[in-house]
């Protein structure tokens, strides 16, 4: 399936007589589970999806983090998946990391009880044949990761004959964290005839080969230009040196009675820095992809309940991280993509809210600063009496090339020999993600 995204159609913009759930033509049972579940009006996202989503139309969605993208595509699936025979799997929701995947779980498990419509979730790290039998249980729609979805397909525990629709979600992270090989075997063995939502906060280049093998004549659902941080995040820099973070942090820290959000660049750093702040006092947990299924989510549900007041995390918290109030989100370390610096931003100030961004910059962070504010289009200023340490050398101008792709040359080591192809017709049994990635 293929299609031209940028002559794809804009849906029109919302009235004011649209900002109602009842006007978008849900059934009274959805309408009813979306006002127990807190719904009370439709955010601009979800008025532009929805409707096209509904007739059955493939939508591209891109809108900040924060915005309501997953029940933007999940209310649909209910109310299509709910008219039709039940028996296998007919709708699949495709996700970069585990944490995502239970999140959009729990919202078809909050929204789908009156249509009777279920989902089992399929991720990596989880007890493989607990996922084989509740594919027993026939449910409607799997949410998956990409990895653990392709061992079961190799086990041929997974049947997609019947499969209508198909979410991809936060596809620009999947491509970034490798799964383009994964993303290739499982959008060949769909079947050609489905209905194809793909949703994202950013939408880089690489996204379009994606999108333009796996939409047919896309609705345009954009409520914002790409890379568009929330209006209630207050940004600052502090220059610092990499010696001085902790101590930078600590003094942040203190007195400071918010919920605190802290991201590092590897797992051994926010392993490190979560010993450090629990010897400190702070009620601290650690996310990151090198612990268990059940470590993981005991740090999420223990900060989403206030048990942990500071979460140390890598970057697979930045997408779909969906905890309320988040006060802050505190840069230990920059991204090395400035798209995740915005994703990382929009773990705050979610629905409207306010919450505050900080971010240690050092001498080595200047490239990544500037390509930062390139992105943003605007600067970041400087905490009070903070000033940069350092002058910007000349070589360090210019964008950053994203991982994984080396703009002049031949590739990098470990890097695709093959150019990334979406559609292509290839032999299931490709490379696989590493397991802390599924």
């Amino acid at each position: 399936m293929s299609s031209s995204v940028s002559n794809a159609e804009p849906t029109p913009e919302p009235t004011t007589e649209t900002l109602s759930f009842s006007t978008l033509g849900l059934s009274d049972y959805l309408l009813r589970d979306l006002d127990k579940a807190g719904f009370k009006e439709p955010t601009p996202i979800q008025s532009k999806a929805i409707p096209p989503a509904l007739e059955g139309r493939d939508v591209l969605g891109c809108a900040q983090t924060g915005t309501g993208k997953t029940a933007a595509f999940i209310i649909p699936m209910i109310e299509r998946l709910a008219k039709g025979a039940k028996g296998a799997p007919r709708g699949l929701v495709l996700a970069p990391t585990r944490e995502l995947a239970i999140q959009i779980q729990t919202t078809v498990d909050l929204l789908g009880r009156s249509r009777r419509i279920f989902a089992t979730t399929i991720v990596g790290g989880a007890d493989m044949n607990a996922q084989i039998r509740g594919l027993r249980q026939r449910p409607d729609i799997l949410v998956a990761t990409p990895g653990r979805l392709l061992d079961h397909m190799w086990q041929g525990t997974i049947r997609f004959g019947q499969l209508q629709i198909v979410v991809l979600d936060e596809a620009d992270r999947m491509l970034d964290m490798g799964f383009a090989p994964q993303l290739n075997q499982i959008m060949e063995a769909v079947p050609e005839e489905r209905q194809t939502l793909l949703f994202s906060a950013t939408m880089p280049s690489n996204l379009g080969d994606l999108a333009r093998m796996s939409l047919k004549d896309p609705v345009r659902a954009m409520v914002s230009k790409p890379a568009t941080l929330a209006t209630g995040v207050t940004q600052t820099l502090h220059h610092t040196t990499s010696s001085d973070k902790t101590s930078l942090l600590l003094s942040l820290l203190k007195g400071n009675a918010e919920s605190v959000l802290v991201f590092t660049r590897t797992k051994h750093r926010a392993d490190r820095l979560g010993e450090t702040l629990e010897r400190g006092g702070h009620r601290v947990a650690v996310l990151h992809g090198g612990r268990r299924l059940t470590q993981r989510r005991t740090a999420l549900e223990g900060f989403r309940r206030g048990r942990f007041q500071i979460l140390v995390a890598t970057d697979i918290a930045a997408r779909g991280l969906d905890v309320a109030n988040i006060g802050q989100v505190i840069n230990y370390d920059l991204p090395n993509v400035p798209e995740d610096y915005v994703h990382r931003l929009g773990r705050t100030a979610r629905m409207k809210a306010v919450g505050s961004a900080t971010s240690f910059v050092t001498a080595e962070d200047s490239r990544h600063m500037r390509d930062i504010e390139k992105l943003l289009g605007q600067s970041v200023p400087s905490a009070p009496g903070s000033r940069p340490r350092f002058q910007p050398t000349p070589q360090n101008n210019g964008p950053r090339p994203r991982p994984g792709f080396n703009r002049n040359g031949p590739p990098r080591q470990g890097q695709d020999q093959q150019p990334r192809r979406f559609g292509s017709n290839q032999r299931q049994g490709g490379p696989r993600p590493a397991a802390s990635s599924r």
